[in-house]
């Protein structure tokens, strides 16, 4: 079974991370998974420190592909890549051994943030790269919020669905009884 670590983030609280794979197949298998079904109950982007982007679509993907080590979720208006698998370049520009390592992703992690005595206030999936840069996050749906990020008066527990497959489907772990115990502070 997977165990998870506890992580103190000065200023951002405490993460509770569960370790994923960093394989292509795991990696495309699971963001195709989120970014196919789940397109409209996320929201994605960047969090580093001074700048946090959260992206919603505003469609299904109308494409997902998979090229030269970056898989690329195209939205149609706009799309993103992300490198997650053996990357070499072209003939004409090949990337350095140092380069394509920099760009792949080398950690994946869903987490819990625990606040208010170690309470889950909200939950995700981040993925950094070869120099431990951040790619990307995932910010999952949470009981508090509404799909349009509106505080809700009452918990929604049926937000913690996407948490609950990607805990079976990736780690295979049960639903956690600690996450119906979700704190109303609210952060990613």
């Amino acid at each position: 079974m997977n165990q998870s670590r506890l992580v103190d983030e000065p200023g951002n609280g405490r993460l509770e991370i569960f370790d994923l794979p960093t394989d292509t197949e795991t990696l495309r298998r699971l963001l195709t998974d989120i970014f196919e079904n789940y397109w409209d109950r996320i929201h994605f982007g960047s969090a580093v420190q001074g700048g946090v982007f959260e992206i919603r679509a505003p469609n299904p993907p109308r494409e997902i592909r998979y090229l030269d080590g970056y898989l690329t979720v195209d939205f149609g208006h706009w799309h993103f890549h992300l490198c997650i698998g053996e990357h070499k370049g072209t003939s004409i520009n090949p990337a350095s051994a140092d380069l394509a390592q920099h760009r792949r992703t080398a950690r994946a992690e869903l987490y819990r943030r625990l606040r208010d005595h170690d309470r889950p206030s909200s939950w995700g999936l981040r993925l950094f790269n070869g120099k431990a840069e951040q790619q990307m996050t995932v910010f999952l749906p949470n009981p508090y919020l509404s799909d349009e990020q509106q505080i809700l008066k009452e918990p929604v527990w049926e937000h913690l669905d996407l948490w609950n497959h990607l805990r079976a489907d990736y780690l295979g772990l049960p639903p956690d009884p600690k996450d119906l115990t979700a704190s109303r502070i609210i952060c990613g």
